[in-house]
Protein backbone atom coordinates (compact mmCIF):
# COMPACT_ATOMS: atom_id res chain seq x y z
CA UNK A 1 0.00 0.00 0.00
CA UNK A 2 1.19 3.79 -0.98
CA UNK A 3 1.50 6.00 1.64
CA UNK A 4 -0.45 9.13 0.42
CA UNK A 5 -0.20 12.55 2.25
CA UNK A 6 -1.69 15.58 0.97
CA UNK A 7 -2.19 13.93 -2.24
CA UNK A 8 1.60 12.73 -2.89
CA UNK A 9 2.94 9.28 -3.24
CA UNK A 10 6.02 9.17 -0.53
CA UNK A 11 6.65 6.30 0.32
CA UNK A 12 5.64 2.31 0.11
CA UNK A 13 5.81 -0.90 1.86
CA UNK A 14 8.04 -2.12 -0.86
CA UNK A 15 10.70 0.68 -1.07
CA UNK A 16 12.39 -1.67 1.24
CA UNK A 17 13.54 -3.93 -1.65
CA UNK A 18 14.59 -0.87 -3.60
CA UNK A 19 16.78 -0.45 -1.05
CA UNK A 20 18.36 -3.37 -0.83
CA UNK A 21 18.68 -3.58 -4.41
CA UNK A 22 20.20 -0.46 -4.52
CA UNK A 23 22.79 -1.45 -1.67
CA UNK A 24 23.75 -4.29 -3.95
CA UNK A 25 24.90 -2.38 -6.41
CA UNK A 26 27.54 -0.50 -4.87
CA UNK A 27 31.02 -0.92 -4.54
CA UNK A 28 31.35 -1.71 -1.14
CA UNK A 29 34.00 -2.84 1.39
CA UNK A 30 32.45 -6.13 3.61
CA UNK A 31 34.00 -7.29 6.35
CA UNK A 32 35.36 -10.10 7.42
CA UNK A 33 32.79 -13.54 7.69
CA UNK A 34 32.16 -13.97 11.43
CA UNK A 35 33.07 -17.01 13.34
CA UNK A 36 30.34 -19.78 13.85
CA UNK A 37 30.24 -19.67 17.64
CA UNK A 38 32.64 -17.18 19.44
CA UNK A 39 33.85 -14.12 18.58
CA UNK A 40 36.45 -11.99 19.20
CA UNK A 41 35.38 -8.58 19.94
CA UNK A 42 36.73 -4.88 21.22
CA UNK A 43 34.81 -2.54 22.48
CA UNK A 44 35.65 1.22 22.50
CA UNK A 45 34.02 2.51 25.30
CA UNK A 46 33.28 1.33 28.96
CA UNK A 47 30.67 3.81 29.79
CA UNK A 48 27.61 2.81 30.95
CA UNK A 49 26.33 1.38 27.88
CA UNK A 50 29.76 -0.39 26.58
CA UNK A 51 29.91 -2.45 29.92
CA UNK A 52 26.40 -3.54 29.79
CA UNK A 53 26.84 -4.77 25.85
CA UNK A 54 30.74 -6.03 26.97
CA UNK A 55 28.39 -8.36 29.36
CA UNK A 56 25.89 -9.66 27.78
CA UNK A 57 28.71 -10.48 24.68
CA UNK A 58 31.22 -12.08 27.33
CA UNK A 59 28.32 -13.70 28.75
CA UNK A 60 27.27 -15.20 25.37
CA UNK A 61 30.88 -16.73 25.07
CA UNK A 62 32.62 -14.58 22.91
CA UNK A 63 35.75 -13.33 23.79
CA UNK A 64 35.52 -9.69 24.69
CA UNK A 65 38.15 -6.54 25.10
CA UNK A 66 37.06 -3.50 26.67
CA UNK A 67 38.91 -0.55 25.61
CA UNK A 68 38.42 2.65 28.66
CA UNK A 69 40.09 5.76 28.79
CA UNK A 70 41.77 5.57 32.48
CA UNK A 71 44.21 3.22 33.41
CA UNK A 72 42.58 2.90 37.03
CA UNK A 73 39.45 1.38 35.74
CA UNK A 74 41.37 -1.10 33.63
CA UNK A 75 43.21 -1.85 36.43
CA UNK A 76 39.93 -2.51 38.58
CA UNK A 77 38.44 -4.72 36.13
CA UNK A 78 40.91 -6.83 35.03
CA UNK A 79 41.36 -7.57 39.25
CA UNK A 80 37.42 -7.79 40.11
CA UNK A 81 35.84 -8.16 37.06
CA UNK A 82 33.45 -5.02 38.39
CA UNK A 83 33.19 -1.98 36.40
CA UNK A 84 34.41 0.78 39.40
CA UNK A 85 32.18 3.78 37.77
CA UNK A 86 29.26 2.12 36.17
CA UNK A 87 26.72 -1.05 36.86
CA UNK A 88 30.00 -1.17 40.04
CA UNK A 89 27.65 -4.07 41.39
CA UNK A 90 28.01 -6.44 38.59
CA UNK A 91 30.18 -8.53 38.33
CA UNK A 92 31.00 -9.44 34.59
CA UNK A 93 31.78 -12.13 33.00
CA UNK A 94 35.63 -13.89 32.75
CA UNK A 95 35.44 -13.80 29.18
CA UNK A 96 35.70 -9.91 29.37
CA UNK A 97 39.41 -7.87 29.63
CA UNK A 98 39.55 -4.29 30.04
CA UNK A 99 42.74 -2.73 27.83
CA UNK A 100 43.72 0.82 27.63
CA UNK A 101 44.45 3.44 28.32
CA UNK A 102 46.38 3.24 24.77
CA UNK A 103 44.58 2.14 21.73
CA UNK A 104 45.27 -1.53 20.37
CA UNK A 105 47.58 -2.12 18.16
CA UNK A 106 47.25 -2.43 14.33
CA UNK A 107 48.30 -6.34 15.07
CA UNK A 108 45.40 -6.56 17.43
CA UNK A 109 42.99 -5.21 15.32
CA UNK A 110 43.87 -7.90 12.53
CA UNK A 111 43.64 -10.68 14.32
CA UNK A 112 39.45 -9.50 16.03
CA UNK A 113 36.06 -10.31 14.31
CA UNK A 114 34.29 -6.98 15.79
CA UNK A 115 34.45 -2.75 16.49
CA UNK A 116 32.03 -2.12 18.66
CA UNK A 117 32.09 1.88 19.41
CA UNK A 118 30.28 3.04 22.46
CA UNK A 119 31.67 6.24 23.49
CA UNK A 120 29.89 9.87 23.20
CA UNK A 121 29.42 11.43 19.55
CA UNK A 122 31.60 14.48 20.66
CA UNK A 123 34.84 12.04 20.91
CA UNK A 124 33.94 9.69 17.81
CA UNK A 125 35.90 11.75 15.00
CA UNK A 126 39.42 11.83 17.21
CA UNK A 127 38.90 8.08 18.01
CA UNK A 128 38.47 7.17 14.52
CA UNK A 129 41.09 9.42 12.86
CA UNK A 130 43.84 7.48 15.12
CA UNK A 131 42.49 4.22 14.53
CA UNK A 132 42.07 4.44 10.51
CA UNK A 133 45.37 4.16 9.47
CA UNK A 134 45.12 0.49 11.81
CA UNK A 135 42.55 -0.45 9.99
CA UNK A 136 42.96 -3.08 6.83
CA UNK A 137 39.97 -2.99 4.11
CA UNK A 138 41.16 -6.27 3.04
CA UNK A 139 40.36 -7.76 6.28
CA UNK A 140 37.86 -5.58 8.34
CA UNK A 141 36.46 -6.36 11.39
CA UNK A 142 32.59 -5.99 11.67
CA UNK A 143 31.92 -2.29 12.53
CA UNK A 144 29.30 -1.28 14.65
CA UNK A 145 28.33 2.05 16.39
CA UNK A 146 25.73 2.51 19.11
CA UNK A 147 26.27 5.91 20.24
CA UNK A 148 23.52 8.44 20.12
CA UNK A 149 23.45 12.31 18.73
CA UNK A 150 24.95 14.93 16.82
CA UNK A 151 28.20 16.34 16.73
CA UNK A 152 28.70 19.91 17.66
CA UNK A 153 29.85 22.31 15.35
CA UNK A 154 29.29 20.41 12.34
CA UNK A 155 26.12 19.04 12.89
CA UNK A 156 26.91 15.48 11.65
CA UNK A 157 25.37 12.23 12.43
CA UNK A 158 28.29 9.32 13.00
CA UNK A 159 27.87 8.24 9.69
CA UNK A 160 29.30 11.25 8.21
CA UNK A 161 32.22 10.98 10.92
CA UNK A 162 32.90 7.84 9.64
CA UNK A 163 32.66 8.85 6.28
CA UNK A 164 35.08 11.82 7.04
CA UNK A 165 37.61 9.75 8.97
CA UNK A 166 37.56 6.59 7.33
CA UNK A 167 36.48 7.18 4.05
CA UNK A 168 33.47 5.91 2.08
CA UNK A 169 33.94 2.33 1.31
CA UNK A 170 34.13 2.06 5.78
CA UNK A 171 31.48 4.65 6.37
CA UNK A 172 29.19 2.28 4.24
CA UNK A 173 29.83 -1.01 5.79
CA UNK A 174 29.38 0.40 9.17
CA UNK A 175 26.27 -0.77 11.07
CA UNK A 176 24.34 0.75 13.69
CA UNK A 177 21.86 -0.49 16.60
CA UNK A 178 19.95 1.43 18.60
CA UNK A 179 16.57 0.59 20.55
CA UNK A 180 14.63 1.22 23.89
CA UNK A 181 18.17 -0.92 25.81
CA UNK A 182 18.71 0.77 29.53
CA UNK A 183 22.26 -0.87 30.59
CA UNK A 184 21.01 -2.20 33.98
CA UNK A 185 18.06 -4.28 32.80
CA UNK A 186 20.37 -5.93 29.97
CA UNK A 187 23.13 -7.01 32.26
CA UNK A 188 19.77 -8.91 34.33
CA UNK A 189 18.59 -10.61 31.33
CA UNK A 190 15.07 -9.40 31.07
CA UNK A 191 13.72 -9.19 27.53
CA UNK A 192 14.80 -6.64 25.31
CA UNK A 193 14.50 -5.77 21.51
CA UNK A 194 16.75 -3.21 19.26
CA UNK A 195 16.79 -2.17 15.67
CA UNK A 196 20.15 -3.33 14.13
CA UNK A 197 20.61 -1.41 10.47
CA UNK A 198 23.43 -0.91 7.92
CA UNK A 199 22.97 0.21 3.77
CA UNK A 200 23.88 -4.01 3.49
CA UNK A 201 21.43 -6.24 5.24
CA UNK A 202 24.60 -8.74 4.82
CA UNK A 203 26.41 -6.27 7.84
CA UNK A 204 22.51 -5.54 9.41
CA UNK A 205 22.50 -9.64 9.46
CA UNK A 206 26.02 -10.42 11.13
CA UNK A 207 25.54 -7.66 13.60
CA UNK A 208 22.14 -9.41 14.51
CA UNK A 209 23.74 -12.76 14.72
CA UNK A 210 26.17 -11.18 17.51
CA UNK A 211 23.79 -10.19 19.89
CA UNK A 212 20.68 -12.44 19.34
CA UNK A 213 20.10 -14.37 22.44
CA UNK A 214 16.96 -15.40 23.49
CA UNK A 215 16.39 -12.53 26.18
CA UNK A 216 17.94 -10.05 23.24
CA UNK A 217 16.11 -9.89 20.18
CA UNK A 218 17.55 -7.80 17.26
CA UNK A 219 15.19 -6.64 13.86
CA UNK A 220 17.63 -5.59 11.20
CA UNK A 221 16.78 -2.66 8.42
CA UNK A 222 18.52 -0.36 5.86
CA UNK A 223 18.09 2.78 7.11
CA UNK A 224 20.77 3.42 8.96
CA UNK A 225 20.25 7.33 8.71
CA UNK A 226 16.48 7.34 10.32
CA UNK A 227 18.32 4.36 13.03
CA UNK A 228 20.54 7.67 13.86
CA UNK A 229 18.27 9.94 13.95
CA UNK A 230 16.35 8.80 15.63
CA UNK A 231 18.53 7.65 18.57
CA UNK A 232 19.36 11.40 18.42
CA UNK A 233 16.16 13.25 18.58
CA UNK A 234 14.47 11.18 20.54
CA UNK A 235 17.26 12.64 23.63
CA UNK A 236 15.65 15.83 23.25
CA UNK A 237 12.46 14.70 23.43
CA UNK A 238 13.05 13.09 27.15
CA UNK A 239 14.74 16.02 28.40
CA UNK A 240 11.28 17.64 27.85
CA UNK A 241 9.45 14.81 29.61
CA UNK A 242 11.94 15.14 32.47
CA UNK A 243 11.16 19.27 33.03
CA UNK A 244 7.42 18.51 32.71
CA UNK A 245 7.76 15.95 35.36
CA UNK A 246 9.78 18.09 37.62
CA UNK A 247 7.50 20.94 37.07
CA UNK A 248 4.77 18.73 38.51
CA UNK A 249 2.69 17.65 35.43
CA UNK A 250 1.42 14.51 35.40
CA UNK A 251 0.37 11.80 33.12
CA UNK A 252 -1.84 13.80 30.31
CA UNK A 253 1.70 16.12 29.92
CA UNK A 254 3.72 13.64 29.33
CA UNK A 255 1.82 11.31 27.01
CA UNK A 256 1.22 14.45 25.13
CA UNK A 257 5.05 15.47 24.86
CA UNK A 258 5.32 11.54 23.80
CA UNK A 259 3.24 12.03 20.93
CA UNK A 260 3.90 15.15 19.78
CA UNK A 261 7.54 14.54 20.22
CA UNK A 262 7.09 11.60 17.76
CA UNK A 263 5.68 13.74 15.11
CA UNK A 264 8.27 16.16 15.22
CA UNK A 265 10.88 13.41 15.10
CA UNK A 266 8.91 12.08 12.67
CA UNK A 267 8.96 15.38 10.17
CA UNK A 268 12.81 16.07 11.15
CA UNK A 269 13.64 12.82 9.98
CA UNK A 270 11.82 13.02 6.93
CA UNK A 271 12.77 15.82 5.83
CA UNK A 272 16.14 15.47 6.44
CA UNK A 273 15.66 11.74 3.92
CA UNK A 274 14.91 9.00 6.49
CA UNK A 275 11.71 6.48 5.45
CA UNK A 276 8.88 7.57 7.99
CA UNK A 277 8.32 4.31 8.80
CA UNK A 278 11.57 3.99 10.57
CA UNK A 279 10.53 6.20 13.58
CA UNK A 280 7.53 3.81 14.24
CA UNK A 281 10.18 1.16 15.58
CA UNK A 282 12.11 0.59 18.25
CA UNK A 283 14.91 2.48 17.48
CA UNK A 284 12.09 5.45 16.87
CA UNK A 285 8.80 5.34 19.17
CA UNK A 286 10.04 2.06 21.18
CA UNK A 287 13.25 4.80 22.87
CA UNK A 288 11.44 7.50 22.86
CA UNK A 289 8.89 5.54 25.21
CA UNK A 290 11.30 4.46 27.30
CA UNK A 291 13.78 7.40 27.68
CA UNK A 292 10.35 9.80 28.41
CA UNK A 293 9.24 8.08 31.14
CA UNK A 294 11.94 6.45 33.28
CA UNK A 295 14.00 8.58 35.53
CA UNK A 296 16.84 5.81 34.83
CA UNK A 297 17.49 7.77 31.47
CA UNK A 298 20.01 10.42 32.33
CA UNK A 299 18.39 13.11 29.85
CA UNK A 300 15.20 12.52 31.60
CA UNK A 301 16.77 13.35 34.59
CA UNK A 302 18.34 16.55 33.40
CA UNK A 303 15.14 17.74 31.88
CA UNK A 304 13.31 16.83 35.75
CA UNK A 305 15.97 18.91 37.42
CA UNK A 306 15.93 21.34 35.50
CA UNK A 307 12.22 21.62 36.27
CA UNK A 308 13.77 21.43 39.92
CA UNK A 309 15.11 24.65 39.34
CA UNK A 310 18.11 23.64 39.44
CA UNK A 311 20.69 24.97 36.80
CA UNK A 312 22.28 23.43 33.74
CA UNK A 313 25.77 23.81 34.52
CA UNK A 314 25.60 22.02 38.18
CA UNK A 315 23.51 18.92 36.84
CA UNK A 316 25.89 18.84 34.14
CA UNK A 317 29.01 18.42 36.89
CA UNK A 318 26.83 16.11 39.40
CA UNK A 319 25.27 13.55 36.80
CA UNK A 320 27.50 11.32 36.47
CA UNK A 321 27.39 10.52 33.31
CA UNK A 322 27.15 12.14 29.40
CA UNK A 323 23.54 13.23 28.84
CA UNK A 324 24.01 13.20 24.64
CA UNK A 325 20.95 15.02 24.46
CA UNK A 326 22.22 18.39 26.09
CA UNK A 327 24.95 18.79 22.79
CA UNK A 328 22.50 17.11 20.58
CA UNK A 329 19.66 20.23 21.24
CA UNK A 330 22.38 22.54 19.82
CA UNK A 331 22.48 20.31 16.48
CA UNK A 332 18.79 19.49 16.08
CA UNK A 333 18.36 23.52 16.24
CA UNK A 334 20.56 23.62 13.47
CA UNK A 335 19.23 21.18 11.66
CA UNK A 336 15.45 22.31 12.28
CA UNK A 337 16.61 25.95 11.24
CA UNK A 338 18.00 24.74 7.98
CA UNK A 339 15.21 22.49 6.84
CA UNK A 340 12.67 24.57 7.65
CA UNK A 341 10.79 22.76 9.92
CA UNK A 342 8.40 23.49 12.60
CA UNK A 343 9.38 21.62 15.73
CA UNK A 344 8.15 23.76 18.93
CA UNK A 345 9.14 21.57 21.95
CA UNK A 346 12.99 20.26 20.47
CA UNK A 347 12.90 24.91 20.06
CA UNK A 348 11.59 24.96 23.67
CA UNK A 349 14.21 22.60 24.64
CA UNK A 350 17.01 24.46 23.07
CA UNK A 351 15.95 28.03 24.59
CA UNK A 352 15.46 26.52 28.41
CA UNK A 353 19.12 24.68 27.64
CA UNK A 354 21.09 27.42 26.06
CA UNK A 355 18.93 30.64 26.10
CA UNK A 356 17.65 30.23 29.95
CA UNK A 357 14.08 30.44 29.41
CA UNK A 358 12.47 29.32 32.59
CA UNK A 359 11.22 25.99 31.86
CA UNK A 360 7.06 27.00 33.23
CA UNK A 361 7.51 29.86 30.86
CA UNK A 362 8.44 27.89 27.98
CA UNK A 363 5.50 24.85 28.35
CA UNK A 364 3.46 28.34 28.92
CA UNK A 365 4.14 29.33 25.27
CA UNK A 366 3.58 25.96 23.81
CA UNK A 367 0.87 25.61 25.39
CA UNK A 368 -0.57 29.31 23.75
CA UNK A 369 0.41 28.23 20.38
CA UNK A 370 -2.36 28.62 17.88
CA UNK A 371 -4.18 25.69 16.58
CA UNK A 372 -2.57 23.25 13.83
CA UNK A 373 -3.06 20.27 12.03
CA UNK A 374 -2.24 17.33 13.90
CA UNK A 375 -0.15 14.78 11.56
CA UNK A 376 1.49 16.37 8.40
CA UNK A 377 4.83 15.32 6.57
CA UNK A 378 7.17 17.82 4.91
CA UNK A 379 6.69 18.88 1.70
CA UNK A 380 10.18 18.52 0.99
CA UNK A 381 12.64 15.55 1.60
CA UNK A 382 16.04 14.21 1.61
CA UNK A 383 18.45 17.53 0.94
CA UNK A 384 20.90 16.71 4.38
CA UNK A 385 20.47 12.59 3.48
CA UNK A 386 21.32 13.47 -0.51
CA UNK A 387 24.00 15.05 0.08
CA UNK A 388 25.27 12.15 3.44
CA UNK A 389 24.97 9.58 0.53
CA UNK A 390 27.07 11.88 -2.17
CA UNK A 391 29.74 11.71 0.07
CA UNK A 392 29.64 7.82 0.62
CA UNK A 393 30.12 7.83 -3.13
CA UNK A 394 26.97 7.51 -4.38
CA UNK A 395 26.06 9.19 -8.09
CA UNK A 396 22.99 11.37 -8.31
CA UNK A 397 20.65 8.56 -10.07
CA UNK A 398 21.37 5.88 -7.33
CA UNK A 399 20.65 8.84 -4.59
CA UNK A 400 17.78 9.41 -6.10
CA UNK A 401 16.51 5.86 -6.46
CA UNK A 402 16.36 5.50 -2.68
CA UNK A 403 14.83 8.23 -1.80
CA UNK A 404 11.93 8.01 -4.54
CA UNK A 405 12.14 4.20 -5.98
CA UNK A 406 8.70 4.93 -7.66
CA UNK A 407 9.04 8.25 -8.82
Amino acid sequence: MPLIVAGRLLFRSSSRVHIRSFSSRLSMVHSKSQPAEKSKVIIFGAGNFGSCLASHLGDSQHEVYMWAREERIVKHFNLHQRNLVYLPDHVFPSSITAIGPDLPTKQFIDNVDVLLFAIPTQFLRETLRVLRPLLDLDNLPLLIFVNKGIEVGTNALTLEIIADTCGAEIANAATFISGPSFAKEIVRRQPTSVSVASFTELEANKASALFHQPHFRCYTGVDPIGIELSGALKNVYAIASGMSDGLGYENNTRAMIITRGLSEMTCIGTAYGASPLTFLGLAGVGDLFLTCSSSSSRNYTVGYRLGQGEKLDVIIKTLGSVAEGVPTTQGVKKIIEELGINAPIASSVYEVLFNGKDTRVAVRELMELPPSRELELPPTAGGPARRLLMKLGLDTEQVTELMHPHR
